[in-house]
């Protein structure tokens, strides 16, 4: 299945542990790039998050912003007024080197670190919830990759049948365009008004017809075409695979275009880079 690796979700959970917001935004990258913004409460998880984000997903930026608040337990704050005293003290003293300081109301001193003691929540009780809401956000973002995934697909082999459209003609043209290029050199060299070397000139044919062959490349190109299907079948990711193909079709198309002797054959190149170069864009987007 291909999965885009594009996509965004959002899951929150609400228990005695207390409640968590987890944020999971993923774009496109060449390798799988984690980037983690943990509460100080839950940061010795991020090698559990590491590892269980890296058996889901296999390429892709990925932003994780976990929220946690604490449970808060009886009628009354904890406070630690110790804490509190000091960073009263400590802001009237730096308020003397500072014109026309800002008053610190309460509310912010209570939103500092260590202020309002927080109830003790069990690590492995934490781990088991934490471990319960990645899954469920995993899932979810997995999900919204496979849609999006199967969208690029489609795009892609809609692509592939637009390039194997242009190159039905182009074969069924060569032996016109051949038998062109040969009555024009034929023709040039008669204007010349000069004796002609049958030989001769059957050799110069021959050496210009393996110069304007492009069998090898038409066939090369559906050769691709076919493996572009069937790599897009596959089960595991195939985003490197796809890449590497679309470099060598746009190589194809490039040899193509530098054997034109015909101006059919040059616009099949250039159509066929147009299309190559879509699906090159989409193929940055799977995983």
């Amino acid at each position: 299945m291909v999965y885009s690796m594009t996509a965004f979700t959002r899951q929150q959970q609400t228990g005695e542990s207390g409640e968590f917001s987890l944020e999971i935004r993923s774009v496109n990258h060449r390798y799988l790039d984690l980037n983690l913004r943990l509460p100080d409460e839950l940061r010795g998880f991020e090698p559990l998050i590491r590892e269980q984000v890296a058996q889901r997903v296999a390429r892709g930026k990925l932003d994780i912003t976990l929220r946690f608040q604490p449970p808060v337990c009886g009628e009354t704050l904890d406070v630690d007024y110790a804490l509190v005293e000091k960073l009263a003290r400590t802001s009237h003293a730096i308020d003397k080197y500072i014109y026309n300081p800002a008053p610190v109301n309460a509310l912010e001193l209570m939103h500092w670190p260590g202020v309002i003691r927080a109830q003790t929540v069990d690590s492995e009780q934490l781990q088991q919830r934490l471990g319960e809401l990645l899954d469920a956000a995993l899932n979810d973002l997995q999900a919204m990759r496979g849609r999006e995934g199967a969208k690029l697909r489609k795009a892609l082999l809609q692509r592939c049948d637009a390039i194997e459209a242009i190159l039905a003609p182009l074969e069924q043209a060569l032996p016109a365009i051949r038998q062109a290029m040969r009555d024009k050199l034929q023709a040039r060299l008669a204007a010349l008004s000069q004796e002609l070397d049958e030989d001769r000139l059957e050799q110069e044919l021959v050496l210009l017809a393996q110069k304007a062959d492009v069998d090898e490349e038409l066939d090369r190109l559906r050769m691709h075409l076919g493996e572009i299907r069937e790599v897009l079948d596959a089960a595991q990711p195939v985003g490197r695979r796809l890449d590497f193909l679309m470099q060598e079709l746009h190589r194809e198309a490039n040899t193509l275009g530098s054997k034109s002797v015909d101006r059919r054959m040059t616009r099949a190149s250039v159509d066929l880079k147009v299309l190559i170069e879509q699906m090159r864009e989409q193929v940055q987007n799977i995983e």
